[in-house]
């Protein structure tokens, strides 16, 4: 195997040579274009300050910036494809692949690829890298030694896989290197997996496992469902699929095109270096939060997590109306309620303009009323909008010829008068007073902009007002607490979803026909309302959801196949296909036999062959006894490690604990608006450490005082699944339940000193 070895550095040593040649031109190509680049907006600048009064000369000097700016755009394309490639090259440099495969097709000789993150293509047009994207590279994933198939774009193909080799390459030097029949060797796997936790997430591309390249290549499903178990990855290949998709469909598909919805900004940053890793943009990406906050401006929404801090607090008419909005059946009352909408009913307001109103609400409700009732709500609302705006020009144009308009004109500058020429080509205009003329236009749809905003944003209708007449007939007990909080300005969660989808289905608005896939992650923390509201946000996109039931914080658990069924019977999706992942990768064995014991079915939880220390349970007789053992196991944490997190249920017990650490160590006290992980001791509720991962994490108090309620199961497995390499869990005073089962070969008992 050593003389194997040999020949692969030698041919390492033969590829980056390969690479720093292309690395050497692309760089002398993109020096070029922008020295270029930079000719032409030089020249763009001057042509643009020519003197165009002359009407002889205003067409060809309009014609000469528009070919410049053609010419600029064109080279900052160019620019953009080198800096790419570039990019690609520099990566490929530093580990050029990670994978061999020899196959051989009937009687032909074997041919042997490589593997890597990236295509590198010789000077013979031959390929010396393929991109692990590739139909061909599913192979290295899914196939063992003999007859494999594989997917193309001419159907499927049939070859014999002969080998299938493994390497791991650091700057251009082969540290590992095997032949193996498994599809990624385990060897490689507790390599990476053995790392210390990271600011971000890193790519996973050479180390996907079969059912996680099953989740990446799916392209016949409308709706795919990933449940996955805590630490199996789901995340990681969910990041890879969005980069195949681009792979795949690159010539119709683009990131702009893809939306990611994120538990929190922590995780939105966490995972933001894993695309630019694999040479492709970063996809939208957002919290439910920030979609929310986006659309209700002027108004406080409330988040999850405010939502999941008050939870204990609220009465359980105010449970069971929450449960009730958050029903499939009540987003089909709102549409059915759409349906049945008349002119009297329909909650149109004045549209005002300083102190005096351009249209009042009486007129509007006027104009819907005489169009046809055959036409649908959406439909009148339609042309009611129209009518309204074609009322509005015609009192623009009769405006124009105002005296208070004319005199604004002669008291305009010449740089004032010539700024409202600017986009308009000044030899359309004979004389001087038709430029006069399209100077007072404007001048006019100016002082009525905010008009004309009202009416393209359909401000016209009361959509609050029209939400309470809808709970006054199908859910009157709602009313009294919706009102209080619109007069102080704020928007409970529940209603988020079904007033955006009241709003939008009268108006016809909202929906984003240009979005071709949307991913949502902690699909269990999302509510049946929601998920409709957001198919219905965005009608042409594919869905990607991923979850873990097990990990519901703020909803009841449900079942994968109830899910899926609930999800085919709402949404009308017919294609759909639910891809569990059961192995979890994140821990160590000894972890992950501990946090899947606390769960009713925690033996379908695999757990990947990684030996590590058991988790510790210190068992302390009061407050103060806890708190000295705290603070040793930080010292003890920090002293291999830069970080360590300390997970609570609620931010309550976070606060507490900053208060008692801030002074003897450098802490940090996360909330829902932080974006960075920092170094140090970092204390975080629970639901901000969703999706996270932690080479040290302690959870303080597991007493029965904290986590007695049947729904503590989840939190506790979420707080246990979140650490890589050692779990401390600090108790005062008698254990929680469910800690209490656990068969004790699984831990370390420890018993805390008062000093």
């Amino acid at each position: 195997m050593e003389k194997e070895r040999q020949i692969e550095q030698q041919r390492v040593a033969m590829v980056r040579h390969e690479i720093s040649n292309q690395l050497l031109q692309a760089q002398t190509v993109y020096d070029k274009a922008q020295k270029e680049r930079s000719l032409v907006e030089k020249n763009y600048v001057q042509n643009a300050r020519i003197n165009t009064f002359e009407i002889d000369d205003r067409m060809e000097t309009n014609a000469e910036i528009q070919q410049q700016k053609q010419l600029v755009a064109k080279n900052i394309e160019n620019e953009q494809i080198l800096n790419k490639q570039i990019k690609e090259l520099k990566q490929l440099n530093n580990s050029p692949y990670f994978g061999r495969i020899d196959i051989q097709d009937s009687a032909d000789d074997n041919e042997t690829l490589y593997i890597g993150t990236a295509s590198l293509v010789g000077s013979n047009q031959e390929f010396i890298i393929y991109d692990w994207r590739a139909p061909i590279s599913s192979i290295y994933y899914n196939g063992r030694l003999g007859e494999v198939e594989y997917e193309t774009p001419m159907g499927k193909q049939t070859t014999n896989l002969k080998r299938k080799r493994q390497f791991t390459i650091n700057n251009g030097i082969i540290k590992n290197m095997f032949d193996t029949n498994e599809l990624v060797g385990d060897e490689i796997l507790k390599s990476v997996l053995g790392e210390h936790s990271d600011e971000y997430m890193h790519n996973i591309v050479a180390t996907i496992q079969k059912e996680q390249n099953d989740i990446i290549r799916d392209t016949k499903h409308d709706l795919l469902l990933v449940q996955g178990v805590a630490g199996s990855g789901k995340t990681s290949a969910i990041l890879q699929r969005i980069a195949f998709l681009l792979y795949h469909s690159r010539t119709s598909l683009n990131a702009d095109q893809i939306v990611l919805f994120s538990p929190n900004l922590l995780f939105s940053r966490y995972i933001s270096e894993v695309l630019p890793s694999l040479g492709e943009r970063n996809m939208r990406q957002l919290t439910l939060a920030e979609f929310l906050a986006q659309r209700f401006q002027g108004l406080t929404v409330e988040t999850l997590f405010e939502r999941y801090e008050k939870k204990p607090t609220l009465s359980k008419k105010q449970r069971n109306i929450q449960q009730l909005k958050e029903q499939a059946s009540f987003m089909q009352q709102i549409k059915d309620y759409v349906a049945s909408l008349n002119s009297k009913q329909l909650q149109f307001t004045d549209i005002m303009l300083g102190g005096t109103t351009i249209f009042n609400h009486t007129e509007i409700s006027e104009i819907f009323a005489n169009l046809p009732t055959t036409m649908k709500t959406p439909q009148r609302f339609f042309e009611t909008k129209n009518k309204l705006i074609k009322r509005l020009n015609k009192l623009v144009n009769k405006e124009s010829r105002s005296d208070w308009v004319l005199e604004k004109i002669d008291i305009l500058s010449d740089e004032q008068y010539n700024a409202y020429l600017e986009n308009k080509q000044r030899g359309l205009f004979q004389e001087i007073s038709d430029e006069e003329h399209y100077i007072a236009h404007q001048i006019v749809k100016q002082h009525y902009a905010v008009v004309y905003d009202a009416l393209y944003n359909n401000y016209f209708i009361d959509i609050y007002a029209q939400y309470e007449d809808f709970l006054q007939l199908n859910l009157k007990s709602a009313l009294p607490l919706f009102v209080e909080h619109l007069e102080l300005h704020k928007l409970a969660l529940e209603d988020c979803a079904p007033l955006l989808y009241l709003r939008d289905l009268i108006t016809d608005s909202g929906r984003n026909h240009t979005i071709a896939h949307l991913f949502i992650d902690e699909i269990q923390d999302y509510t049946l309302s929601q998920l409709i509201y957001l198919h219905f946000a965005f009608p042409n996109a594919k869905l990607t959801l991923l979850g873990d039931s097990e990990q519901a914080l703020f909803n009841p658990l449900v079942s994968n196949s109830s899910l899926l069924d609930s999800l085919e019977k709402t949404l009308n999706i017919k294609k759909t296909r639910t891809i569990a992942l059961n192995k979890s990768y994140r821990s160590t064995t000894e972890i992950t036999n501990f946090m899947k014991s606390l769960l009713p079915d925690g033996d379908k939880i695999q757990a990947f062959t990684r030996s590590g220390n058991k988790p510790h349970i210190v068992f302390a007789n009061d407050n103060t006894a806890a708190e000295q053992a705290l603070y040793v196991h930080i010292h003890k944490a920090l002293e291999n490690n830069d970080q360590i997190a300390i997970i609570t249920a609620n931010m309550q017990e976070s606060n507490q604990i900053y208060n008692k650490l801030n002074k003897r160590f450098p802490t940090t006290l996360l909330t829902d608006a932080d974006r960075v992980l920092p170094k140090g001791v970092i204390i975080l509720p629970i639901y901000l450490a969703k999706g996270l991962e932690f080479d040290n994490v302690i959870a303080y108090d597991v007493s029965s005082k904290n986590y007695s309620h049947p729904s503590s199961i989840g939190i506790l497995y979420t707080i246990c699944s979140r650490a890589m390499h050692h779990l401390i869990l600090i108790s005062i005073e008698e254990l929680a339940p469910v800690l209490s089962t656990i068969d004790p070969n699984l831990y370390i008992k420890e018993q805390a000193s008062t000093f």
